[in-house]
């Protein structure tokens, strides 16, 4: 029996010309590269007889290994270096923010079981087909982005090593890894997630060992104004909530028989002790960095993390470059499943680019990734809480839409979703609603901004970054009208 993937095919085949020799010349690729285990499945829906994974622990470590690294221990960093927060002030805004934003990647985790479909193809119920190539491409440059950060962190770490590497060959080596990992798909990344988060726990307690006696020496800061504590909180937020558009992607094989409240804690717990647990050590270091002065020179005014780390890890000496090393070559754990869903999404925005493999479109990132993140190294902390900022803005509004389409029109039932209309516009919604919302969220974002290009007169009125929780609050609140008005008048 033909799967929907085969039926869309084909109807895009006698619609257009026949498939060219490049076409034809990736077909065969594609059916060679099958037979050696590398993933080549489509942005299809996986039907239900095909979710047979049951083992719901992967859940759970696919997200630990992609927090529990540098990137998340630069997010808390991010407090005292960028924003001037003292360590208990960056504490208690941390444990607060991740308790409330690790619920909603966790929650989205749930549709991929459930549903079988990728994020930007599980968006089309609620956007409509046209209207979801807006979210779709915004994951996509927002994936890029989260690769670019994760390479100039793993990059830095590398040239913290040693003198015969810098920055750019860093860079180099990690976004190579990243690809090698992401190229073979889904059960790879799965078996490397289970594995990966080793490294970094070990080097994070032996950092622990050996620079605990100075956290408690951090120099006091004076009071924090309320715009920075705001700021520091919503960047944080932007950091967890931002991972809602893969989270679904990384279900779709498992079976779709367990209860929903299991597939959330699975991937709660994993995201919330990860991020936690490395925000802190990241907010903790930083802080006490300025007394001690070979952090401070490593940590480059906060532009090095990958420095500030290789100096707390010098008085072992040897181990600890080792320690370094491995910790840069986790970082994949971070890229891979942001390449993978940068290529499911890409492959979303239009049915022409569903008929390119997924594996080329990791190609095109790694080939987008390097250079750009080679001069965004040099400026790390404003790259990073820019993009960072930028990508939770999105995304806190697309999962507000999602998680209203979700709860009030189609009453928390998976069976209100058809897989068979996924590709079918004329049988999905409209997706004004969606768009409408979306543009409107977007008008009352701008002037709360607080980035280092722009700052919006709100923002500017001493209220600090608070784009993300008036766009996702106007969404939530837009949507529900919006789309029933749309069903009035479609009917879907």
């Amino acid at each position: 029996m033909d799967s929907v993937e085969d039926e869309k095919t084909r109807s895009i085949l006698e619609d257009g010309p026949p498939p060219t020799k490049v076409q034809r010349w990736f077909a065969s690729l594609t059916e060679f590269l099958s037979h050696w285990g590398i993933e080549t499945n489509g942005i299809n829906p996986i039907l239900p007889e095909d979710r047979t994974d049951t083992r719901l622990y992967q859940m759970f470590f696919v997200w630990f290994s992609a927090n529990i690294n540098i990137l998340t221990f630069g997010t808390g960093s991010a407090g005292p270096a960028f924003f001037g927060l003292g360590l208990r002030d960056s504490f208690l805004i941390l444990l607060v923010v991740d308790l409330i934003s690790c619920v909603v990647p966790a929650y989205f985790a749930v549709f991929g079981p459930k549903l079988g479909m990728r994020s930007m193809v599980m968006a089309r119920y609620s956007w409509g087909y046209y209207g979801s190539i807006l979210p779709s491409a915004f994951t996509v440059f927002s994936m890029q982005g989260f690769l670019i950060l994760n390479c100039i962190v793993g990059g830095q770490i590398l040239a913290s090593v040693s003198s015969h590497l810098d920055d750019t060959l860093g860079i180099i080596i990690t976004g190579v890894l990243s690809l090698v990992v992401t190229f073979f798909g889904y059960r790879v990344i799965h078996w490397y997630e289970t594995i990966a988060w080793i490294p970094s726990v070990i080097t994070f307690l032996v950092m622990l060992g050996l620079g605990g006696k100075h956290l408690a020496e951090a120099p006091a800061p004076p009071p924090p104004s309320a715009s920075a504590v705001i700021s520091f909180a919503t960047t944080t937020a932007s950091s967890v909530i931002s991972w809602c558009v893969m989270t679904p992607d990384y279900g779709v094989y498992h079976t779709n028989k367990t209860s929903s409240m299991k597939v959330f804690l699975y991937s709660y717990t994993g995201f919330f002790i990860a991020s936690f647990a490395a925000h802190m050590l990241g907010a903790a270091f930083a802080a006490a960095a300025p007394g001690v002065p070979s952090w401070e020179a490593g940590f480059d005014q906060g532009n090095n993390v990958g420095g500030l780390i290789q100096a707390v890890l010098s008085p072992s000496g040897g181990f600890g470059k080792f320690l370094v090393v491995l910790l840069a070559l986790s970082i994949p754990s971070a890229c891979a499943p942001t390449m993978y869903t940068f290529a499911s999404s890409f492959m979303t925005i239009h049915a022409w680019f569903a008929r390119v493999p997924r594996y080329v479109y990791t190609i095109v990132s790694e080939a987008i990734l390097i250079p750009v993140a080679i001069v965004g190294a040099t400026h790390f902390y404003t790259t990073f809480v820019d993009v960072l900022s930028v990508i939770g803005y999105w995304s806190a509004v697309f999962a507000a839409i999602v998680v209203v389409e979700h709860l009030v029109f189609r009453k928390n039932d998976w069976t209100r979703y058809d897989l068979s209309q996924y590709c079918k516009p004329k049988e999905l919604p409209f997706g004004f609603a969606a768009v409408l919302a979306f543009l409107c969220a977007c008008g009352i974002i701008v002037p709360c901004m607080a980035q280092a290009w722009y700052t919006g007169p709100i923002a500017s009125s001493g209220t600090g970054d608070i784009g993300i929780i008036v766009g996702s609050v106007l969404a939530c609140m837009l949507y529900p009208a919006f789309r029933a008005l749309e069903l009035a008048v479609s009917g879907r």
